[in-house]
């Protein structure tokens, strides 16, 4: 069997409930990475980028929301103090990775060392990828029916992306891998035949803003 064949691709979820919860599926928190600097864009942090009259990390936040996860906690590292002060995100946790330059990894630890009792699964969705949203996460969220033990990620034509769902039972084991800007690569690598993917190419961009060439994908 091939490392493809392995994978339980999950096509064509309905979006699910916005409630997290409850009868129609586990607590699923959403969780944010949004503490990047902008390397590539001469340092402009990527949650402050506007996006349709709004800060990229607020657009982010509502596709989280929306898509059914709660609570929502946000990660910030660069330009924290500009971010909290420019960026509106009712009811949710602000968390400062003040080791954020170490890459997404940091961020990633922050984030699942937050999230409280009782949370069986986490959504974790980047804040450069405005072309995502709510019906991409609530049809990756529809996808955790193993509650704690669910691994699941959005695919776009069969290749893995974001935004990627974690079970509580998995937590621990990502925190231990995730470094640099890998996240939790090296560990969905290494759990292949547990994930779920789900497809989202009908629903989603899954594209980064990562250079000054990627800026036409925002909207005034």
């Amino acid at each position: 069997m091939t490392h493809q064949d392995q994978q339980r691709t999950a096509a064509g979820q309905s979006a699910g409930s916005r409630a997290g919860g409850g009868p129609s599926g586990p607590r699923v928190a959403g969780l944010l990475l949004a503490a990047g600097g902008g390397r590539r864009l001469g340092g402009r942090p990527k949650a402050l980028l506007p996006h349709h009259g709004r800060p990229l990390a607020e657009h982010a936040a509502a596709a989280l929301r929306e898509g059914g996860c709660d609570p929502l906690y946000v990660v910030l590292g660069a330009a924290a103090d500009a971010v909290r002060a420019r960026v509106r995100i009712p009811g949710a946790v602000l968390l400062d990775n003040p080791g954020w330059a170490e890459g997404m990894g940091s961020s990633l630890r922050v984030g699942l060392r937050a999230l409280p009792p009782g949370t069986e699964a986490v959504l974790i969705s980047l804040v450069d990828q405005p072309g995502i949203g709510a019906e991409t996460v609530a049809r990756v969220r529809a996808a955790a029916a193993a509650g704690p033990d669910s691994l699941v990620a959005a695919a776009y034509s069969g290749r893995r992306g974001h935004p990627v769902l974690f079970g509580a039972a998995h937590w621990r084991g990502i925190a231990e891998s995730a470094t640099g800007d890998r996240g939790a690569r090296d560990y969905l690598r290494a759990h292949a035949p547990e994930l779920t993917l789900v497809e989202c190419a009908d629903l989603a961009d899954p594209h980064d803003i990562d250079t000054p060439e990627d800026l036409n994908r925002l909207s005034p």
